[in-house]
């Protein structure tokens, strides 16, 4: 573990070397790292090692009173991440390769960022330490924003990566208060430790530090109110998109519930908040999804509505759910990545992602069609493919979920099937907007100009897609593989209960009735479009999370403005004065009242010590406010000395002779030096000179 860590970190490191000298065929020598990682943490769960709670672990103590221990523990649950960062990772690396025509200069670094953000998604789920999981969560953000800023010529990609950076770096200062909260409160710095905790219920500030905490992961996921920020960032490269906002970024938070959700889900605020939240994004999403008219944009909104989704099973809590929620999350990135990976190639080809400039693509590009049918249809859960064998898991889990008992949990349900009527209806608008003949005013045969003048589809801007989706078949077909790998977090969290694991074919059933009903309604929801193109508004009913978003910016702005005409005023000493007097009054409460440690702090011992600090406390004011320079050097001078008197009443003889040499040499330093200086600190303007001195 540590071994491939230090890889991806080199891997980093000589990426823009890499590129600079050998070209865009570096792509495929860097996704050489994270593809053996994958091979390796496939053969660990090939021979069983995170079977029956095993674990991989490397501790560097560092700091311990301050709990910020290198601590890296991979179980089940990580290397399940970790198949999906390091496998996407190698895959969108070769799909760089075909999708770059040129070797710029900046395409160096963005190899290097690329390759910088799977090391720290993979040390994010490879953490047993929380604080550690929060730096390598924080350099996520970090490395978004420089990957969506790519094209920072545009002003569309500099407000992207702006807003992505704003809204996940606050939630991500949320998560460490709630972190920090949940430590003090309970004493578990690690997940390792929150396992072993059992009286979260009871825990005084509980529900505010599990709040805390999942404001970071929720804004990481795009869950409302927080969604805005993924469908700006689609203005990365399409490499960006497929990795970072389908499959490798946007799952950290559905990581860090899944981490949490078997041991918080019994504190009440759990439920309410991540449930809620989760089915409303999966029904938002998906409604914004079906008026967008480009390509990127529908996969976006239906990315957000899918990690509402994923989020809101997962954080169930249960066995049942948690299988149904990992095999969406799977499911999610192998036909997610393959589709903007589709998109690219068409944009890449064509110039264009805009639907109402597409047509005959389909009969122009079978190869290219097959693969996005599959992926679309995978994801709105049509049988045989692995998107339908992991909602089908979602729906009959939530059917007879035993902890959704005390919440509506049939309307639950109907939120999950018609989330999934949705997504059915926006797969069918992606296929038909991007490949059907639509008869286009510059359509000629079927076939628009952007198509006509379109240019080959190289091997590199397929393989990768063709990759993904030939395992969403396999995968469809034959589960079972995948099903034990999940089994080996199931059993080690939940204990082993013979429960069946994931399945093509369970026979006859209300579910498989259900998936039927899905699939038919988002086929008419798609067929009568031009109906529900009526009932959309041209303003959002709900509001805009953009106009929102600029309204807070521009409300802060305004206040820092005014903030700082009423602190900066020009004058050198109020500056000092309102930066010291907070350096001190701050830290001293908090020493005082004993918040910050078990042990207050005694203020004094006798008398003399009171006297001899306000002493000095007005002579460290008034030096600050004196004009003259030699009134202040000996002002100064008198902290020293009432210094070294300190030192002398609590019998160090020794420091104060020290001291009280010491602040005489200075001060007769200092009177040497400021004697041929003006002895006024005021500048005035010099009548014959006709300059200040």
């Amino acid at each position: 573990m540590l071994i491939l860590l230090g890889a991806l970190i080199v891997a980093t490191v000589v990426a823009p070397l890499l590129i600079m000298n050998v070209g865009r065929p570096a792509f495929g020598l860097l996704a050489i790292v994270p593809g053996v990682g994958f091979v390796w943490t496939l053969a660990h769960f090939a021979r069983g090692t995170f079977r029956d709670g095993g674990t991989l672990n490397y501790t560097i103590e560092w700091m311990p009173a301050a709990h910020l221990a290198v601590d890296l523990r991979m179980d089940a649950l990580g290397g399940l991440f970790s198949l999906i960062i390091l496998g996407m990772g190698a895959l969108v690396l070769l799909y760089c390769w075909g999708y770059f025509d040129s070797t710029r200069r900046r395409l160096a670094m963005f190899a290097g960022q690329m390759v910088g953000f799977a090391t720290a998604m993979f040390g994010l789920v490879a953490s047993d330490s929380l604080l550690l999981m929060y730096v390598f969560w924080e350099i996520t953000s970090l490395l978004s924003y420089l990957l969506v800023s790519y094209y920072a010529e545009r002003a569309s990609s500099r407000r992207a990566a702006q807003q992505a950076l704003m809204v996940t770096v606050l939630g991500g200062l949320s998560m460490l208060m709630g972190i920090c909260l949940l430590g003090r409160q309970t004493g578990a710095w690690t997940f390792s430790e929150i396992h072993a905790y059992d009286h979260f219920p009871q825990t005084p500030y509980v529900t505010v530090a599990i709040v805390l905490i999942l404001v970071g992961a929720l804004t990481k996921s795009a869950i409302v109110p927080a969604h805005f920020w993924l469908p700006g960032a689609m203005a990365a490269p399409t490499p960006v998109s497929a990795y970072l906002h389908s499959a490798a970024m946007v799952k950290a938070g559905i990581y860090l519930v899944a981490r949490l959700a078997p041991d918080m889900y019994e504190v009440a605020t759990w439920h309410l908040v991540v449930i809620s939240l989760g089915v409303f994004t999966m029904l938002l999403g998906g409604w914004m999804a079906l008026k967008q008219k480009d390509l990127k944009l529908i996969l976006a909104y239906g990315t957000v509505s899918q990690l509402g989704f994923i989020t809101s099973i997962v954080a169930v809590g249960s066995r049942e759910a948690m299988q149904a929620g990992l095999a969406l999350t799977f499911a999610h990135s192998l036909f997610k990545a393959a589709l903007f990976m589709v998109v690219g190639a068409i944009d890449h080809c064509a110039g264009t992602r805009d639907i109402t400039k597409l047509s005959g693509l389909g009969r122009r590009q079978p190869f290219l069609y097959g693969i996005a049918i599959i992926s679309a249809l995978s994801m709105a859960g049509v049988p045989p493919l692995f998107g339908f064998v992991s909602k089908e898991a979602v729906l009959e889990s939530t059917m007879h979920e035993e902890l959704l008992i005390g919440m509506p949990r049939n309307m639950i349900l109907v939120a999950y099937v018609a989330g999934s009527i949705l997504t059915m209806a926006y797969a069918l608008r992606f296929l038909w907007g991007a490949f059907a003949s639509k008869n286009l005013p510059d359509d000629k045969n079927g076939v628009s100009q952007a198509v006509a003048t379109m240019h080959k589809v190289n091997v590199g801007l397929w393989l990768a897609p063709a990759v993904l989706t030939a395992l969403t078949i396999v995968l469809g077909i034959a589960p079972q593989a995948l099903s034990a790998a999940i089994d080996q977090h199931l059993d080690s969290t939940f204990g082993v209960n013979g429960h069946h694991g994931l399945a093509l074919w369970h026979g006859w059933s209300v579910t498989l009735g259900v998936s039927a009903i899905i699939i038919v309604a988002g086929i008419i929801v798609h067929w009568r479009r031009q109906v529900l193109e009526q009932w959309q508004f041209a303003y959002p009913a709900l509001g805009d999370a953009d106009a929102v978003y600029d309204k807070v910016i521009s409300t802060l702005r305004k206040l820092s403005l005014r903030t700082t005409a009423v602190t900066q005023r020009g004058s050198l000493q109020l500056n000092l004065t309102v930066i010291f007097a907070t350096l001190m009054v701050l830290p001293l409460t908090m020493l005082i009242t004993g918040d910050l440690t078990d042990i207050r702090m005694v203020v004094a011992e006798n008398p003399w010590q009171i006297v001899a600090a306000i002493i000095m406390m007005v002579a460290a004011i008034a030096a600050t406010v004196t004009d003259n320079r030699l009134s202040a050097v000996i002002i100064v001078g008198i902290t020293g000395y009432s210094l070294s008197f300190v030192f002398a009443i609590h019998g160090a003889p020794d420091l104060a002779l020290t001291q009280l040499l010491t602040e005489t040499i200075i001060m007769v330093l200092f009177m040497l030096v400021l004697r041929r200086i003006p002895a006024s600190t005021e500048w005035k303007q010099d009548p014959k000179m006709g300059r200040l001195r």
